[in-house]
């Protein structure tokens, strides 16, 4: 039954013992298995090698070492170049000795030749543009591009230099071979390979073949075949750590469901002025339906618009009108702090009907910014926020809480540095220790929220509410040791990993003291 599934493997198996038999290695199997496959009229690849080695070498029969060759290769642009020439030399012979426009010589290239040719001719000063012509600079060139990717094709020496010049231009790329040191006799070498039983039959046993037999040996410490089951993201088992030290702590939970929110909510509320960058479309998503919102509290408006215009507790304000159309924009929200500017207005209102009572909250979710995506950031994260609402608090009882946090988080070398936010004064930066990196590294922001936006909501003058924020991807990056982001979310997430991915341990062992 082997002979019939693995026929070319059999042949080779028998050709490289009794080859051995005679002779101390075998120095090239890639040449071995060509002039065997000549001698039998029939195919034989890489794989079938691979796959004779690997059988015997598992029994004992032979003796060889993996190893691995690299070399460049071209890529299917580069073969493109090597068989037409490099694009700036088809560019350069496009131009006829009195000179062609731009539109012209765009038009007898291919788009991507002439993009790319183009490009690199005028950088090597072969062309020129004068009065709206493309003319050539030179008489005659060599096209040096075209025969290093010849000389590279032949698998001739090239300069690293070159080498480095064509990967940028991604004309090579890189190709690892698998393959074997010399084959040699080993220990338990036979001219022909013995023939091993992994069953033992009734018919066997009835007509006394198994005295002959030779039984396969059981691999009692083999692993067995991976069973399939779903996995939880690594940001879901963070999470689900940074949610129960919030529970542990005493935190309610805010409801985080909206994505989108009104630009009232999300800046005004926050006293964050209608001029500030962050309100541009360059940096947040704006709905275009509905692109606005009608459901506002007015009273709460317009205390919110007077303390913008002219200010109030103590603050002069921004200076500035305060444009009701631009507060009623609806976008993606970019921080979580829009939720609690909905929750300390609601407690506010709460205490205008009954005594003040204390809250501590807290919140996990997604939030939307239109940053370029890197490898340390994404146009959609998720934010950690807790706060707590009080009478009396101070700065101190804002870093004894961070102390506290980030503890139970592991992380118990701290550092604050002053900051400026516009809902919050003061504003402090929250650095820990990281040591793999050896340096001090942003993990957090934190504040007071402001008289101006607390008072407009209704709060007594003596209630005080103590915040802090940061990402969940960041402590999730430093303890699965991810240095791109973009490898823990999004569409170049290898599944793999998510299955391989131990369960999250947070204050136990990470980098960050």
């Amino acid at each position: 039954m082997a002979a019939d599934q693995h026929p070319r493997r059999e042949i080779l198996e028998k050709a490289i013992l009794g080859y051995l038999e005679n002779n101390n290695e075998i120095s090239n199997l890639e040449q071995f298995g060509e002039q065997l496959a000549a001698e039998n009229k029939s195919e034989i690849n890489h794989n079938d090698i691979d796959s004779a080695i690997k059988s015997l070498r598992g029994f004992g029969y032979v003796e060889t070492h993996d190893i691995r060759k690299e070399s460049w290769v071209l890529t299917e642009e580069g073969k493109g170049y090597a068989a037409a020439g490099s694009p700036e030399v088809q560019v350069f012979l496009a131009i006829p000795a009195e000179g062609i426009t731009q539109v012209e010589l765009k038009k007898k290239l291919e788009d991507s030749v002439f993009q790319r040719g183009f490009r690199h001719a005028l950088k090597n000063e072969w062309v020129e543009i004068s009065k709206q012509l493309v003319t050539r600079k030179v008489q005659h060139l060599d096209d040096k591009v075209r025969e290093l990717l010849m000389r590279i094709h032949a698998n001739e020496a090239v300069d690293q230099a070159e080498i480095e010049a064509l990967k940028e231009r991604k004309l090579i790329q890189k190709q690892t071979q698998k393959g074997y040191s010399p084959v040699k006799k080993g220990p338990n070498y036979a001219p022909v390979r013995k023939k091993f039983v992994t069953d033992l039959t009734r018919e066997s046993l009835q007509n006394g073949d198994w005295k002959e037999l030779e039984f396969k040996e059981f691999n009692l410490n083999a692993q067995g075949m991976p069973s399939k089951f779903g996995a939880l993201h690594p940001l879901l088992k963070v999470r689900k750590q940074v949610k129960d030290i919030f529970i542990q702590m005493g935190y309610e939970e805010m409801a985080t469901n909206n994505y989108v929110e009104s630009s009232f909510w999300n800046f005004d509320a926050l006293f964050q002025p209608q001029q500030h960058p962050a309100r541009d479309s360059h940096d947040t998503f704006f709905l275009r339906t509905p692109s606005t919102t009608k459901e506002l509290p007015e009273d709460y408006v317009e205390r919110v618009k007077r303390v913008h215009e002219s200010g109030g507790y103590e603050s002069r304000g921004y200076g500035c009108d305060w444009k009701r159309e631009e507060a009623e924009k609806n976008l993606l929200r970019t921080h979580t702090t829009a939720v609690s500017s909905r929750i300390l207005y609601l407690l506010a209102k709460e205490a205008q009907q009954r005594p003040f009572a204390p809250k501590k909250y807290f919140s996990i979710d997604r939030v939307f910014r239109n940053e370029s995506v890197d490898r340390t950031h994404l146009a959609e994260f998720h934010q950690i926020e807790g706060w707590i609402c009080d009478r009396g608090l101070t700065l101190g009882n804002l870093m004894g809480l961070l102390e506290d946090f980030f503890k139970r988080l592991g992380m118990s070398k701290l550092k604050f540095k002053p900051a400026y936010n516009p809902y919050t004064e003061p504003s402090m930066e929250i650095f820990g220790y990281h040591k793999g990196f050896r340096k001090w590294v942003e993990i957090g922001n934190s504040g007071m929220f402001r008289p101006e936006m607390l008072r407009p909501m209704g709060f007594p003058e003596d209630v005080e509410v103590i915040a802090w924020g940061l990402s969940l991807e960041r402590p999730a990056m430093i303890l699965y040791e991810i240095d791109n982001i973009r490898e823990m979310f999004g569409h170049q997430v290898d599944l793999g990993f998510i299955k391989r991915n131990p369960i999250c341990r947070l204050g136990l062992s990470h980098n960050i003291e």
